[in-house]
């Protein structure tokens, strides 16, 4: 049986500064210090380097969801982040999107997170703190859970 295995999206799978960057400067103003409420952002942006890739390869090893929170204040990023799962992730990854604000809420043996709120900090799992010196991209993740010689190339 595999191991359960969680992703966070944002700045993990996403790269949000993407949908920044792509953002009318006046409705940045607008929403500044709460970009993520901006209406349609989630739908502008891109994956973040290697993300695509090493999800591919985890899913071959781990029984793989993505755990997301979204913001309540936003009713477009719950739609335009399980389009963008379809659009970049596909099929490995259908039906296994979850939106939660209390993620020590789900079961499993790994939370991959950049940040330690909605419950991440509560994980019973082991967190892997995405963008710290000991997991800083996706090689250092793969590197820890999948041996080198164990990797399925994509």
């Amino acid at each position: 049986m595999k191991k359960i295995l969680y992703v966070d999206m944002d700045d993990v799978l996403v790269d949000f500064q993407s949908g920044i960057d792509k953002t009318n400067e006046d409705v940045c103003a607008e929403y500044a210090d709460r970009l993520d409420e901006v209406p349609g952002i989630f739908s502008l942006m891109k994956p973040l380097l290697g993300a695509v890739d090493a999800y591919k390869q985890l899913v071959v090893e781990f029984d793989t969801y993505i755990l997301s929170t979204s913001p309540w204040e936003n009713p477009s990023a719950w739609s335009d982040k399980l389009i963008w799962v379809k659009e970049y992730l596909g099929e490995d990854a259908r039906k296994r999107l979850i939106l939660t604000h209390n993620k020590d809420l789900n079961i499993g043996h790994f939370l991959v997170d950049d940040r330690l709120k909605n419950g991440a900090d509560k994980f019973k799992g082991e967190l892997l703190h995405f963008g710290t010196e000991k997991f800083p991209d996706w090689n250092a993740v793969l590197d820890y859970l999948i041996p080198k010689e164990g990797r399925h190339l994509t």
